[in-house]
């Protein structure tokens, strides 16, 4: 179906206010990225000892990362580095993590077992904490924003709050990783903050943690939106429950008569999240083509179950990336979708979760995607047809 633009010229007048995430902002509470797929626990995972787990690794970058030169270096020179040195876990951690370290792509990282089951809860979109989403500006510990309907937001924090304590101790310096380690804790538990806002006097906050609940999509329109424009935003695809929130939403606005989708500052998830929005949109064509290391090259298609033709506009920025930038990208080069914006972070990879012995994991890039278009926008971004 052809794009039919001209309606949005009064439906949008002017840009729709939304905080955004600059490039020292990392987000603490949902990871960043593109998800393929979880690869099982190997079959040795109930024995584990820190070289069986080194070189567990090592055998999983070599057959699945995505680079065949490995960053143009002698990968088996790795395999037998470490031997007869490795005597702790930790030393394997160490170990794994400088192996890693030489590829140069900082999406594909080494989780000891804390940091890998805080993954899978996001997966989950479940974590216990106050529910707000930490960044890192000029060495201090910032509030990006507190998550709707949680401790955090009910107790008063607030966006760019700079958090300069955690239950007493100074956190400049601090990296998110560390900050959010601290803020997270048992149900029920109490967590101290001591919060500088603007110029007034530090406040001392004390909020009791909870389960939260990671919500993706939320419907409330921007200020003078007209009444009969839908609108809904997506602020992760991490979440499993992500593209059925998506059609929840749409449906609860089916009858208006054109739509926004809000994908700004969505920093991505899973790569199912996205495919099944775009079939949600694209009667026919491809939605994303994916390249591993071999070359081979897999191209996913549309294939029905359409809720809508009707006009759709796609606000992306800086922090719109990889799932985002694949949603879009389809919609865009299919002709279904003016893109708003601005121009997005480009992130063209895809990682792949691999469960490891002794409950860690590892996060490998097995993959870049293209656009429809056979576009490579890794590092790059998609440019919106209207910068605003």
């Amino acid at each position: 179906m052809p794009l039919i633009r001209n309606p949005f010229v009064r439906f949008f007048p002017k840009r729709v206010p939304f905080k955004r995430l600059g490039p020292s902002m990392a987000l603490a509470v949902v990871a960043a990225g593109l998800i393929s797929s979880a690869a099982p626990v190997p079959a040795m995972a109930k024995i584990s000892t820190p070289q069986r787990l080194y070189d567990e690794v090592w055998r999983l970058i070599n057959a699945r990362f995505v680079d065949p030169s490995d960053n143009g270096q002698e990968w088996y020179i790795w395999r037998h580095r470490y031997d007869e040195q490795l005597q702790t876990e930790e030393d394997a951690y160490v170990a794994i993590r400088s192996m890693l370290a030489s590829l140069d792509d900082r999406y594909t990282r080494f989780l000891d077992p804390k940091e890998f089951d805080e993954e899978g809860q996001s997966i989950r979109a479940t974590l216990f904490g106050i529910g707000i989403q930490i960044g890192s500006k000029d060495g201090k510990i910032v509030v990006i924003s507190p998550i709707e309907d949680t401790p955090a937001e009910r107790a008063g924090l607030k966006a760019n709050d700079i958090i300069s304590q955690i239950e007493g101790e100074e956190t400049e310096g601090w990296t998110t990783s560390q900050a959010a380690d601290k803020i997270r804790g048992e149900k029920g538990s109490p967590v101290k903050l001591t919060v500088i806002r603007g110029k007034e006097k530090p406040r001392i906050y004390t909020i009791i943690r909870d389960e939260i609940k990671l919500k993706s999509v939320y419907t409330e329109p921007p200020v003078n939106l007209k009444p009969n424009i839908g609108y809904i935003r997506i602020s992760s695809f991490l979440s499993k429950q992500a593209s059925t929130e998506f059609k929840e939403a749409y449906e609860a606005q089916s009858a208006k008569d054109g739509f926004i989708l809000d994908l700004r500052s969505n920093p991505g998830g899973l790569l199912s999240n996205a495919i099944t929005i775009a079939n949600y949109f694209l009667p026919q064509g491809g939605i994303v083509s994916t390249v591993d290391r071999d070359g081979y090259k897999e191209t996913r298609f549309a294939g029905g179950g359409v809720l809508t033709g009707k006009p759709l506009v796609v606000l992306v920025n800086e922090g719109s990336a990889s799932a985002s930038e694949i949603l879009s990208g389809a919609l865009r080069d299919n002709n279904r979708a003016l893109l708003v914006g601005h121009k997005t972070f480009g992130k063209g990879l895809v990682q792949e979760i691999n469960a490891l012995p002794g409950g860690s994991g590892v996060n490998i890039t097995t993959q870049k995607y293209l656009t429809p278009n056979d576009t490579d926008i890794n590092k790059v971004g998609i440019i919106p047809d209207i910068h605003v």
